[in-house]
């Protein structure tokens, strides 16, 4: 199972400070088999790793515990795919490998009171989720009054439709739902820590005006903080979460000179050669308010921090669109979801529809008739926009079919869950219903740029950042980048390039206003 990793594999283990137990829960099961193999090829990589056994409700499922202790993390999964990092992980901090972490998180998260049991419903092909999984793997190892188990929701399937999971990853606290979608350490802490964002706020008033601030962690957003800093001026980026829109992305392959990558690696890819320049990154801050200024601009962020800069660069990326019909937001990850990769396969077995007839919907339907007995997709126009490729691939599945000038008008649902769906055709004014389980929405991207209301940079119709070909708006020292401007096609490979671009418009702003002042002078 594991024959081309071991030796990776092994110079990771020999990290190991202390011996580790995987002790497993397992019964006759071919899935309970299928773990017990993959813990024995774990274990016969060091000898630091025994394989014991243990009594658990969830077969097949394991405990990563350094000996002798109670330190331990828990998976009810076989942790490949996209989890097979975060069981490596777990493996080297439960054995003694520090974290890499914040030591100022570590000690927040040592500080907490009270006792929390965390269990995440994942999907081993969800992106979003090891993210959820290694945070709150790292505060169980962290705090001993911590408890944390990683469930498969296509291995436990009953188990999560017990508790409505229609979405990845879904994290409960003590019985309850705390939050779905992708959290970081610093996000799930502000939830049990409620003075945290603003204690992480107050550490930004007093720095010194920066010459450039960037404002967002995407590929535009990196990119412009990068070329800034080799410019050797003082450069600052905060966001909420470096990666964007990135972080959500499955598959890569038109990114020029890398024939293959996937979202969370290109986003570390980003993250560490930004950590290589000398930036000041800010994470995790939501840009709330932007005040323009004659020589300083100020960017306010949520917790009232001020941060002031000569320049100011808007990359905040975009989102996922949303259909805003009834339905929609009451069912929202209970059968309504925006990313097929996370939530694909709860669905498997079910019928699903696909809202959007561009290549991420076509895509979508392409991978969830896979999975899904039916799925139909509906396109508001009165053909498809996918290249003719996917089309043709669409075209060819059994179980998927098409429906062209249909106006999605409601989401059905009934005991917490979708139903169906309801749609105008557009030509004949006849109304449909479809019984479904699932509702996929891929109708494009909006920009993040409502925090801008009220300034005086223009935005268009569409949500984006008016901007010239050199990322330059109408408020002199400010500028845009990436999918939250006007930009000509919302690609990585050209949010890469506008970033670029509106940094060293910047730089030659700077340069500009520096000469005319000291002629004044």
């Amino acid at each position: 199972m594991l024959e081309q990793l071991s030796g990776q594999l092994e110079q990771h283990f020999a990290l190991l400070k202390h011996p580790v137990e995987l002790a497993a829960a397992v019964d006759d099961s071919p899935k309970s088999r299928q773990l017990a193999q993959f813990l024995d090829e774990v274990a016969a990589l060091s000898d630091k790793l025994t394989v014991t056994r243990e009594d658990n409700a969830r077969r097949p499922s394991f405990a990563i515990r350094r000996a002798g202790t109670g330190i331990e993390v828990r998976f009810a999964a076989i942790p490949l795919g996209h989890e097979l990092t975060s069981f490596v992980l777990a493996v080297l901090q439960v054995g003694g490998h520090p974290p890499a972490v914040k030591p100022e998180i570590l000690d927040q998260v040592r500080q907490l009171e009270g006792d929390y049991e965390f269990t995440t419903y994942l999907s081993l092909t969800c992106q979003n989720c090891p993210e959820v999984v290694q945070a709150l793997n790292v505060m169980s190892i962290t705090n001993p009054r911590i408890r944390h188990v990683a469930v498969d929701g296509s291995l436990f399937r009953s188990e999560a439709q017990a508790r409505n999971v229609l979405a990845v990853p879904t994290v409960f606290l003590n019985g309850s739902e705390l939050d779905q979608g992708r959290m970081t350490i610093e996000q799930i802490l502000a939830r049990l820590d409620t003075s945290a964002p603003q204690r992480a706020a107050r550490a930004l008033d007093g720095k010194a005006p920066f010459d450039v601030l960037v404002v967002g962690g995407g590929p535009a957003g990196v990119s412009a903080a990068i070329y800034a800093a080799r410019k050797g001026i003082r450069t600052g980026l905060v966001t909420m979460r470096i990666g964007g829109q990135v972080l959500d992305t499955m598959a890569i392959e038109n990114l020029i000179s890398v024939p293959y990558t996937e979202g969370p690696q290109l986003a570390t890819a980003l993250e560490q050669q930004a950590q290589s320049h000398d930036i000041d990154i800010m994470t995790p801050h939501h840009a709330v308010r932007l005040v323009p200024g004659t020589e300083l601009h100020e960017v306010v962020v949520e917790g009232g921090a001020v941060l002031r800069a000569r320049t100011v660069i808007l990359a905040t990326g975009a989102r996922w669109r949303q259909l805003g019909v009834p339905g929609e937001q009451q069912y929202r990850n209970h059968g309504v979801t925006y990313c097929p990769h996370c939530d694909g396969p709860l669905f498997k077995g079910k019928r699903v529809a696909v809202i959007g007839g561009g290549n991420s919907g076509v895509e979508a339907a392409i991978d969830l008739a896979g999975l899904a007995s039916h799925v139909t997709l509906l396109e508001f126009a009165g053909d498809l926009r996918a290249d003719e490729v996917l089309q043709r691939k669409l075209a060819s599945l059994g179980n998927a079919s098409v429906v062209l000038n249909a106006r999605t008008t409601e989401v059905a649902g009934d005991d917490g869950k979708v139903t169906g769906l309801r749609y105008e055709d557009r030509v004949s004014g006849s109304v449909h219903d479809i019984p479904l389980d699932g509702v996929f929405v891929q109708i494009g991207l909006l920009p993040n740029t409502e925090w801008l209301e009220g300034s005086p940079v223009q935005v268009n119709e569409r949500g984006e950042v008016v901007s010239d070909d050199r990322g330059a708006t109408a408020v002199p020292g400010v500028f845009a980048a990436g999918d939250a401007a006007t930009t000509a096609y919302k690609q990585i490979v050209t949010a890469l390039g506008s970033g670029s671009t509106a940094a060293l418009s910047a730089f030659d702003h700077l340069i500009r206003t520096t000469a005319v002042a000291e002629a004044v002078a």
